[in-house]
């Protein structure tokens, strides 16, 4: 692999402590299942992920470059290549008056945002609250295994492959076309709605301009003409047909009560 390349991947990935390996991460939902860490709101299968650019830890980061596509891989990554060693200062005290300011109940394990921190509550005790805003992985030893299983090729694959990454959402939905100097981009209807899309969509630029090319991103909403119901044109038939049988009969029964007239003249003369 090459830095930028854009792949679709799958993993194990475990923690390597005291001689045993616990699962924390995979996009294998059996493996999930077994190892009792699955979630229901995750979507599992391949993902999509842009290789040497740091975006994933720098043990992986390395070993994805070093890959070929179909093959099995097994590495250990130390903390420093992981997610650094624990520091002792990211543990910090507060008081239980200034959680309770910010309408946090606390609680052991919880995770919290404080001054745009995330951290871990790790000791509750009369006043005092404890916080760990180490990387809950700080320290540890992990293995991965992992498969590159594609290496995305060609402009629109790509495009298509950077919104899977950076949004998620009903990816076949997407109609993709590119022109020229302009990558267009026909949104689904989820997107109208969506307030993440908002946040994804410079993401998504971003990632286009840097890892397919730089041109013109258009996103494009549709809005269909209304079209007449079936019903509503069968209902109209149908009424159509009533009332043109009701003036003909009308016009029969006065037909007839002309006639019924000019007997009766003819009778009295």
């Amino acid at each position: 692999m090459e830095k930028g390349d854009i792949i679709r991947w799958e993993f194990e990935a475990w923690i390597v402590e005291d001689g045993n390996e616990v699962l924390f991460d995979t996009t294998k939902e059996e493996l999930a299942k077994e190892q009792g860490i699955h979630d229901p709101n995750v979507k599992y299968g391949p993902m999509v992920s842009i290789v040497g650019v740091g975006r994933l830890i720098k043990g992986i980061d390395e070993e994805l470059l070093k890959a070929e596509v179909g093959k099995d891989y097994e590495v250990t990554i130390p903390p420093e290549k992981g997610y650094g060693e624990r520091d002792p200062k990211l543990v910090k005290i507060h008081s239980y008056r200034e959680l309770a300011r910010q309408k946090i109940e606390p609680e052991v394990g919880k995770e919290v945002i404080i001054n745009n921190k995330r951290g871990r509550i790790v000791t509750v005790t009369p006043g005092r609250v404890v916080i760990d805003f180490n990387h809950p992985l700080a320290g540890k030893t992990l293995k991965y295994k992992f498969k590159i299983v594609e290496k995305v090729e060609g402009d629109v694959d790509k495009v298509s492959a950077i919104i899977e990454m950076d949004y998620g959402k009903d990816v076949d939905k997407f109609n993709i076309e590119i022109k020229d100097e302009d990558i267009i981009i026909e949104l689904p209807d989820v997107c109208k709605y969506d307030s993440n899309w908002t946040v994804a969509k410079y993401a998504i630029v971003g990632d286009i301009r840097d890892y397919v090319a730089n041109k013109n991103v258009k996103f494009v909403e549709v809005y269909p003409k209304k079209e007449e119901k079936k019903e509503e044109k069968e209902e109209s038939t149908e009424e159509n047909a009533e009332n043109t049988k009701e003036k003909k009969g009308e016009a029969k029964e006065e037909s007839n009560e002309e006639e019924k007239s000019e007997e009766s003249s003819e009778k009295k003369e």
